[in-house]
């Protein structure tokens, strides 16, 4: 028996008492996390810039150091995240349904914990601190592995949150930090004792960890986000917009990747468009026509996640062929589209098979923090049984509790009863 089949074990039995907690304890201990992050930050940075000082060794790309780092700005971003995060409604114990089967026969429905998660994530320490918060306001214990480039980092943010919370009065065992990319495969054995596993990673990662366990898998596959500029779109909108989705931030899975243009625009809009993402330091490919024209390289590869300072530019007859190919080549992730047209607007909407779609606004905005959920565990691009921005209602399940008095089947199956199936409005 494993190390960490011990391990899962006692998560296994923290995962009841932190299903038990009340929402003072669980605010507590966000509190105390804040506070303890503040006061620690001096041995994170020293942490971090062991991390950030071996991958520049390494060669890492520049996007993905950006992601490692983790300063001030980080801190304070995650600290504002756990502060949000009190103040909304604790996601547990929420009545979703209350049926009167028949008289003092009462059925309801109510949220409840997942248990105990596993959540593997890329080499972003912020997200550590996200995930480990919305398991304690969501009242779940947790397995943690993130990228072997932030090992340093994530060691001391673990132990720090992780004492933070016991301070406070959750139990021993909660949160759990693996280090070893060994362990993940042990970790897809623990079905007796973990509940869902969460990986945040390439599609072919995501497939990888479905095919190895038996857990309950919540897929966050790669982000291919597109941005259709639509014939009706106001030209200064759609120029602001796709820059800022495409520059903001490009190492995030919410970056736009390819943006496909009305045909109508190939004279008007489009050379400004191509000369803006260039002067911004954008490399654009184009389809046969975009990269003949503007003597770009041309796209080979649709279905393609840079994370990086390039893009794809793809023109289409009409949101009709815009929707076909986003569904055809895209993640199920985010899709945004600019017009001023509220039909093909809501068509858009309507149509594209995408966790997020967006009218007149940057892929950017599809995040759990932005949503108002606090934070994010990751982005699903499944469709069961949370999608999109996976927050606090995506950690949680339900039960059915029937409270009766002495009430037995017989009756009801012999007619001499009969059920009411009285529904109340919650």
């Amino acid at each position: 028996m494993s190390e960490l089949h011990d391990i899962a074990k006692v998560a296994r039995e923290a995962s009841y008492i932190m299903a038990s907690l009340g929402s003072d304890i669980k605010n507590k201990a966000l509190a105390n996390v804040a506070s303890a992050l503040l006061s620690a930050k001096d041995e994170i940075f020293s942490a971090n810039r062991i991390d950030l000082e071996e991958a520049e060794k390494a060669g890492l790309d520049t996007p993905l150091i950006k992601r490692l780092k983790f300063n001030d700005d980080k801190i304070n971003d995650v600290v504002s995240g756990i502060e949000s995060l009190i103040g909304l409604e604790d996601p547990v114990g929420k009545v979703t349904l209350k049926t009167s089967l028949d008289d003092g026969l009462e059925l309801t429905r109510v949220t409840c914990p997942i248990g105990v998660i596993g959540v593997i994530f890329e080499s972003r320490p912020d997200a550590l601190v996200q995930i480990a918060s919305l398991c304690i306001k969501s009242g779940n214990a947790v397995f943690l592995k993130g990228g072997s480039e932030a090992i340093n980092t994530n060691k001391v943010l673990a132990s720090v949150i992780s004492k933070a919370g016991i301070e406070a009065g959750l139990p021993e065992g909660w949160l759990n930090l693996l280090t070893l990319r060994s362990e993940i495969a042990d970790m897809l054995k623990l079905d007796e004792y973990i509940d869902l596993i969460i990986p945040r990673g390439s599609n072919s990662f995501v497939q990888y960890i479905m095919q190895n366990t038996n857990i309950a898998v919540l897929g966050h596959a790669d982000g291919v986000c597109h941005t259709y500029i639509d014939a009706e779109a106001n030209p200064a909108t759609a120029l602001k917009v796709a820059l800022d989705a495409k520059t903001q931030y490009v190492s995030v899975c919410n970056a736009t990747e390819t943006f496909l243009i009305n045909e109508s625009l190939k004279d008007t809009f489009l050379p400004e468009f191509i000369d803006t993402l260039k002067n911004a330091g954008v490399e654009v490919f184009g389809d046969s026509y975009v990269s003949s024209r503007f003597g770009l390289t041309e796209v080979t590869e649709w279905h393609h996640e840079y994370l990086a300072m390039k893009c794809s530019v793809k023109i289409v007859k009409d949101v009709e062929e815009a929707i076909s190919h986003i569904n055809h080549y895209g993640s199920g992730h985010t899709d945004a589209i600019i017009t001023e047209n509220k039909q093909t607007a809501e068509r858009f909407m309507t149509m594209v098979d995408s966790g997020s779609v967006l009218v007149n606004c940057s892929t950017r905005f599809a995040d759990g923090f932005r949503y108002g959920f606090g934070a994010e565990v990751g982005i699903a691009t499944s469709k069961i049984h949370a999608r999109g921005p996976v927050g606090l209602e995506g950690l949680v399940s339900y039960k059915y509790r029937l409270i009766g008095n002495g009430d037995i089947v017989r009756p009801y199956c012999d007619g001499t009863k009969n059920f009411k199936h009285i529904h109340h409005e919650i």
